[in-house]
């Protein structure tokens, strides 16, 4: 026993070590078949094609050879029950004839006679089991207990069998049956009839062996399942050949379509035959050849007017600096004119001043379109850069009553950039608040994670729809319509931008709500070149929808108190200070309901 543990415990390591080494492997095959399959229309039509012609094999070949099977054994059935009447009568007329009275000779002639039943020579055509019904009262000596070919036992003879004949008269049973030859069981039919001699009531069972028609059977199976096996490779290679010739052309398609998608608008595919798919890849070509066409007389006018507008800015410039010198002429001496011509030198200067805006955006924007603007990045802080901002908008922001506050973190937030085109992105964000907020509060929100920063421009205005915070990035694209070009900038602000972000592979994107304001976030990698995995601002306001909070009373914001820096002066007794992120500390405001704090942003996705 305590080898036989051994014995148990090693194989165990064994199988589980072998398992170990063999599970990445079958793994990795079941990766691979799963990636073909979904990749391959080839491979899953042909895979497909297999699997449906095996299993039509497998229940046709099942089908054959359980007819086949039961044609055989009904032929054999019929054969042993016809025989076996012939040969039964045969021994009971033998035994009916017999004029024996001594035990010895009754033993002769049953041996005898049941050897002629057996019917040896050089193969046994069927064996016998010779057994006396139980319960007689005859005298022993005048009967043969029990006699049987080749060693045979009563115990090979069904239960059912016996009992159907012992209860029967003269009728005639059969049953499949098992019986030992030599080492191996072979199939058999055992046959029943009752004998009587000398007044002794006998089974009789007669056993023919179905050996032979189970070795034709089981030659009959392999000969079905190596024609099956043929046959579904056979399948398989047509299968194969039959869509190679359909998705070949495809698959050339699909690798021209990738090479026209990457620029290669030379590519074409290569048509043989008059078919459909010959035809298909004429049509193809025809449409690569028109969308090359297309895409060429496309790029070719918009390099015109990418040259056209640097042209012409380049060449209002000199004109323009000459009428600009005019103008502050004209706009010092204002004092000295009369009413009319005072107006028309100070209209003269401010839209000379819009024109020169105007210019230099289209310069710049021409530069984005050309390819040509490059990023300058350096190291620096985007918190001095962000109060840099708000103090160059401070007449503006004194000039539409509008208060501009800074939620901050205590420090600095050191990130890769380009001061130039950050410090132009904020400007930009900060009046175009401004300009929008109609004397409300404007709120900048700074806040960092571990891989991005974000600046976030909050104003409570007249706000935006969703569908214009899509386009608000667009070129010389207005909310309203209605309102003239005089207000608001060249029309390119936020255009060049969007432009400044991308070049640093930032975010900025836009969120309104018509009469709630809008929030303008910029989100920026800290080291150029790294993924920005989430921004640390949300881009929704957290103070939308708090109007109505509440079953029976609404929540006012009022009189805010901003906190402009984290290292600022704690607020006054009854504002709840905003529990955040380390990152970005929260404006604190008061509401109607004492004991309540509204936060104005937070860290979010």
């Amino acid at each position: 026993m305590k080898r036989s543990r051994i014995v148990g415990v090693r194989v165990a390591r064994l199988v589980g070590t072998g398992s170990s080494r063999l599970l990445p492997g079958i793994r990795y095959l079941l990766r691979s078949l799963h990636r073909k399959w979904r990749r391959s229309m080839q491979f899953r039509t042909v895979l497909t094609t297999l699997m449906l012609a095996v299993a039509s094999f497998a229940v046709v070949g099942a089908y054959l050879s359980n007819q086949i099977a039961n044609n055989l054994f009904q032929e054999r059935l019929a054969q042993a029950e016809s025989e076996t009447r012939y040969n039964v009568k045969q021994v009971q007329d033998t035994f009916d004839g017999a004029q024996v009275t001594d035990q010895s000779s009754v033993i002769t002639l049953v041996y005898d006679t049941l050897n002629a039943v057996e019917g040896r020579g050089s193969v046994i055509q069927r064996r016998y089991v010779f057994e006396a019904m139980p319960e007689q009262t005859k005298p022993r000596n005048r009967w043969v207990e029990s006699r049987a070919s080749d060693q045979l036992t009563i115990s090979v003879i069904p239960t059912e069998l016996r009992k159907a004949v012992q209860d029967s008269g003269k009728e005639q049973f059969w049953a499949s049956t098992e019986f030992p030859v030599g080492t191996e069981d072979r199939p058999g039919i055992a046959v029943g009839n009752k004998v009587t001699f000398n007044g002794t009531v006998y089974e009789l069972y007669l056993i023919y062996d179905l050996n032979t028609a189970q070795k034709t059977l089981d030659e009959i199976q392999n000969v079905l399942l190596a024609g099956g096996a043929v046959l579904a490779l056979l399948i398989g290679a047509v299968a194969w050949y039959v869509t190679r010739n359909v998705v070949s052309p495809v698959s050339h398609a699909a690798l021209v379509s990738e090479k026209l998608a990457a620029g290669q608008l030379q590519e074409r595919m290569v048509v043989k035959g008059e078919d459909e798919v010959a035809r298909l890849g004429a049509s193809f070509n025809h449409m690569a050849a028109s969308l090359q066409e297309q895409i060429t007389q496309l790029a070719t006018l918009s390099q015109m007017q990418q040259r056209f507008v640097s042209d012409v800015s380049h060449e209002l410039r000199t004109p323009l600096t000459t009428v600009r010198m005019a103008a502050e002429v004209l706009y010092d001496a204002r004092d000295d004119f009369d009413p009319v011509n005072k107006r028309s030198a100070e209209l003269l200067y401010n839209q000379v001043e819009r024109f020169q805006s105007l210019l230099a955006d289209l310069l710049e924007i021409s530069r984005f379109d050309a390819g040509v603007a490059t990023l300058d990045a350096e190291p620096g802080d985007i918190v001095q850069l962000v109060a840099h901002v708000m103090e160059g908008v401070a007449p503006v922001a004194a000039e539409y009553g509008s208060a501009v506050t800074l939620n901050a973190p205590a420090g600095s937030i050191i990130v890769d950039m380009d001061d130039r085109r950050i410090d132009r992105i904020l400007r930009n964000l900060v009046l175009n608040a401004l300009e929008h907020s109609e004397g409300r509060p404007v709120n900048i929100s700074v806040a960092a994670n571990d891989t991005a920063v974000a600046v976030a421009v909050r104003d409570h205005g007249i706000g935006l729809s969703p569908a214009d915070a899509a386009r608000v990035f667009d070129r010389f694209w207005r909310a309203d319509p209605a309102r003239a070009r005089t207000t608001g900038g060249s029309g390119l602000g936020l255009s060049i931008a969007a432009e400044d972000a991308k070049l640093h592979n930032g975010w900025l994107q836009a969120w309104g709500r018509k009469g709630v304001g809008a929030n303008f976030r910029l989100t920026l990698a800290l080291r150029q070149g790294e993924a920005i995995a989430k921004s640390p601002l949300q881009l929704e306001p957290v103070d939308v929808g708090l109007r109505g909070v509440g079953s029976e009373r609404t929540m006012l914001l009022l009189d805010p108190v901003p906190v402009t820096r984290a290292d600022a002066p704690a607020p006054a007794a009854g504002d709840v200070p905003d529990v955040g992120t380390p990152h970005a500390r929260s404006a604190v405001t008061r509401i109607a309901d004492p004991g309540t704090a509204v936060t104005g942003m937070k860290e979010g996705p």
